[in-house]
């Protein structure tokens, strides 16, 4: 892959007046490395809630596109079968970015907390679980709404 070298910016030119044309390097694709998602971290994260083996079996059963169903998928993971503490720590685990909140970018990535090489949701699938799962309206999901879908 090539980098980039540098991008045209109007600049002061030292010691003359105005702005005058200079190549200023920027950035080397290159320099940036890419950081796959730590699938180990992602199992220990759910170590002590759920199960290795009801997560893979889980998972195998929504391979395919248009295949999720939140219902099954909470029943075959264990997670419905959890205290209100565990549903708790799968929240937490879900909502990554910490806003006390699953909003829809992360429902897609959703099947993706439990095992990085997981699929994304299709856009149908995401909307069918953002829809189900958001009881007042405000395009979220909540904790407690998040347990409710769990319980249901």
């Amino acid at each position: 892959m090539a980098d980039f070298h540098g991008v045209t910016v109007y600049k002061r030119s030292s010691g003359a007046p105005g702005w005058s044309l200079q190549s200023t390097p920027v950035l080397s694709v290159s320099s940036v490395p890419y950081k796959a998602k730590d699938t180990t971290k992602i199992k220990m994260a759910f170590a002590g809630v759920l199960n290795d083996a009801d997560i893979t079996k889980a998972l195998d059963e929504c391979k395919g596109a248009d295949s999720f169903d939140y219902k099954k998928f909470f029943k075959t993971c264990g997670l419905s079968g959890k205290s209100d503490d565990g549903v708790k720590k799968a929240f937490a685990i879900i909502d990554q970015d910490k806003s006390g909140f699953i909003e829809e970018d992360e429902l897609k990535l959703f099947l993706q907390n439990f095992s990085g090489g997981a699929r994304a949701l299709t856009d149908a699938e995401t909307k069918a679980f953002l829809k189900a799962g958001d009881s007042d309206g405000d395009g979220k999901i909540g904790a407690d709404e998040f347990a409710a879908l769990v319980k249901a």
